[in-house]
C-alpha cells in the first residue's frame, strides 16, 4: 500500500482545478456510502457487487478510506478482483484505527474539506450508495459543485431496495416549489442495480464530452 500524507492545502485540490485530462471514458469512480453496515443483507450484497464490478471494469475506486461498514465492503470487494482502490481519510479518523491498511493507495489528510476535494479531484464520476449524514453531505455537495459550474462529471445514486426514494421525492418537491431547476434535478442518475448505474455513468460521461467537443466546434 502506498501511504501519502498531505498538509491542509484544500484550495489547490478544489474540484474546479481537476487536473487530469478528461478521457473519452470513465477511468475512476468516487463512491460515497455508509461507515455503518446497516441492517439489510441486500444492501450489503449490492455494495459488494458494486466493488467487484468497478474492479472488473478496470476502474479505480476512490472512497473515504475506511475499513468498516459498507465502505469496507465495497473496498474489499474491489481489491478481491485485483482492482485499484484509493482511500482518502482525515488523520483524526485514521488515528481511531478505522483506516483500511490494505489499499492500493491511502491518502491521509488533515481536514474533512480536503478529503472531499481530493476525492473529487481524483474521480471522473460519482455515485452514492446507502449511508447516513456523511453520505448525504458528500452527495449534496458534489451536486452543488455541479450546479455552480465547478465540474460536469456524472453523478448517480444506487437506489437498492428503494433506500433513496424519500430523498428523491424531496428533490422532486424542491423542483415543484421552485428551489431546484428541473434540468439540475435531471442530472442525478438513478438505478437499483450496480450494472445499470455504472453504464449510466459511462454513457453520461461520453455524452458530456461529445457535447463539449461540439460546442468548441
Amino acid at each position: 500500500m502506498d501511504l501519502v500524507l498531505k498538509p491542509d492545502n484544500t484550495p489547490s485540490n478544489y474540484p474546479g482545478k481537476h487536473t487530469s485530462k478528461r478521457e473519452n471514458q470513465v477511468k475512476s469512480v468516487a463512491v460515497f456510502c455508509g461507515a455503518s453496515m446497516g441492517n439489510s443483507e441486500e444492501i450489503k450484497n449490492a455494495a459488494q457487487q458494486m466493488g467487484e464490478l468497478i474492479a472488473k471494469a478496470g476502474l479505480t475506486l476512490v472512497y473515504g478510506g475506511g475499513r468498516v461498514g459498507l465502505m469496507g465492503v465495497v473496498a474489499d470487494a474491489a481489491l478481491s478482483q485485483g482492482g485499484t482502490v484509493v482511500g482518502v481519510i482525515p488523520k483524526f479518523m485514521s488515528d481511531r484505527e478505522v483506516a483500511h491498511s490494505g489499499l492500493s493507495e491511502l491518502i491521509i489528510v488533515e481536514t474533512m474539506h480536503e478529503r472531499k476535494a481530493i476525492m473529487a479531484n481524483r474521480s471522473d464520476a460519482f455515485l452514492a450508495m446507502p449511508g447516513g449524514y456523511g453520505t448525504l453531505d458528500e452527495l449534496c455537495e458534489i451536486l452543488t459543485w455541479y450546479q455552480i459550474g465547478l465540474h460536469k462529471r456524472p453523478i448517480g445514486i444506487l437506489n437498492t431496495m428503494g433506500y433513496f426514494d424519500s430523498l428523491l421525492g424531496f428533490f422532486d418537491d424542491a423542483v415543484k416549489n421552485g428551489f431546484i431547476p428541473a434540468n439540475l434535478r435531471a442530472i442525478l442518475l438513478e438505478s437499483s442495480t450496480p450494472e445499470q448505474l455504472l453504464k449510466q455513468l459511462a454513457d453520461h460521461h461520453r455524452e458530456t464530452l461529445n457535447h463539449e467537443s461540439f460546442a468548441r466546434g
